[in-house]
C-alpha cells in the first residue's frame, strides 16, 4: 500500500493541531518558556509549520522533508515539555502526571514520522 490510512492520520494530526495554535493562541501563550522571545509569533510560526508539515506528508515528492521536519519539530518542542514539568505555574494546570507522559510520547511521535521516511 503506497499511502497508508495512517499516514493520513497523522497529516489530519498535524493539520489540526496546528490549526489549534491560530485558534486557541492563549492556551500555547501560557505554555512558552519565559526564556523565549516573541511568544505569540512563535505559537504562530509553530501552528503554521504543523500544518505545513502535516500537509507534507500527504505528498511523495514532499514526504521525507516533512517527516524530518516533524522529527525536528518535536525535538525542539521537548524544550517546552520540560519547561512546563519546571513550576507549578509553568504547568498551566495541567496535572503533572499528563506532563511526564508527554516526554515518552514525543519519542513515540518521532519514531512514527520517521516511518515515512523513504529510502
Amino acid at each position: 500500500m503506497e499511502n497508508p490510512w495512517h499516514l493520513y492520520a497523522m497529516a489530519v494530526l498535524y493539520i489540526i493541531a496546528g490549526l489549534a495554535h491560530f485558534i486557541f493562541p492563549k492556551m500555547y501563550l501560557r505554555i512558552m518558556p519565559r526564556y523565549l522571545p516573541h511568544h505569540k509569533f512563535l505559537v504562530l510560526l509553530s501552528g503554521a509549520a504543523e500544518m505545513v508539515l502535516g500537509l507534507g506528508l500527504c505528498f511523495q515528492v514532499s514526504r521525507n522533508l516533512s517527516a524530518y521536519g516533524i522529527i525536528a519539530m518535536l525535538t525542539v518542542f521537548l524544550t517546552v515539555h520540560f519547561y512546563m514539568l519546571s513550576s507549578k505555574k509553568a504547568a498551566a494546570g495541567i496535572p503533572k502526571w499528563i506532563l511526564v507522559l508527554r516526554i515518552p510520547l514525543q519519542f513515540i511521535l518521532m519514531y512514527w514520522a520517521y516511518g515515512y521516511i523513504l529510502p
